[in-house]
């Protein structure tokens, strides 16, 4: 191994550990959430947009993850669907308000934002819309980037949210070389480290939480598919 790859490892590992320190209250409130959301059979809804869509999908149908969780997104959203054009949208005013509105966001439900930045349109519009509706808004997002970014959609937020796990990535996201960064951006990896904070924080105040198993293992065979035919009704997308 490499004096660099190694030096990128040994940074990673200490930025997770400070964010695990930083985010300790805010990821219990965090999970007091989910589990008020499970105990009145309600919905966690999931939104990012670019990159931030790696979190949603670390939230949904995913082994060990919870079942009642709803992803929000639209194609245009999608990098893998026009790169360009996934940054062009997220910047696009109403998008956001339109996808949230369709997603039938009520009272009683959660809303679970992944955004380094926190700036744009698109994910400051479903949080808004959420927080209109009587949901609570979990932003995942980055404090010193999003002060560092151009305030396009006039407020931040993590100034909107109930709960803010705050990533602490740097402004930019890429982290290597240290002096002069370029490459190998953080926030993805993060992101997946706060929601699964949540995660064991909720299960720890409530074991009985269902989750998925891996399809790819000798669980009981009807275990996703009992969990599926009970929650497709609030999980479309299921």
């Amino acid at each position: 191994m490499s004096d660099a790859v190694a030096a990128y490892g040994t940074l990673v590992a200490r930025h997770l550990e400070r964010v695990t320190a930083a985010n300790a209250a805010a990821v219990r409130e965090a999970a007091g959430i989910v589990v008020d959301v499970a105990r009145a059979g309600r919905v966690l809804h999931a939104a990012g947009a670019g990159h931030s869509l790696a979190g949603v999908l670390e939230m949904f149908f995913r082994a060990g993850g919870l079942p009642f969780v709803n992803p929000l997104w639209h194609p245009d959203v999608l990098p893998l669907n026009g790169a360009a054009r996934s940054t062009e949208a997220e910047r696009r005013s109403g998008l956001g308000a339109g996808v949230a509105r369709e997603a039938g966001i009520r009272a009683g439900d959660a809303v679970v934002v992944f955004s380094s930045s926190g700036i744009n349109p698109y994910p400051v519009e479903i949080a808004e819309h959420a927080l209109e509706a009587g949901a609570r808004v979990i932003a995942v997002t980055s404090r010193p980037a999003s002060a560092a970014a151009p305030l396009r959609a006039g407020v931040r937020l993590a100034d909107l949210a109930d709960v803010v796990l705050d990533t602490l990535v740097p402004p930019g996201d890429v982290t290597w070389p240290a002096a002069h960064p370029v490459s190998a951006p953080l926030s993805s990896v993060t992101n997946a480290l706060c929601w699964n904070l949540v995660l064991v924080a909720a299960l720890d105040a409530a074991p009985d939480l269902p989750t998925w198993r891996s399809a790819n293992t000798t669980a009981p065979a009807d275990h996703n598919e009992r969990l599926q035919a009970h929650y497709r009704r609030l999980v479309p997308a299921i």
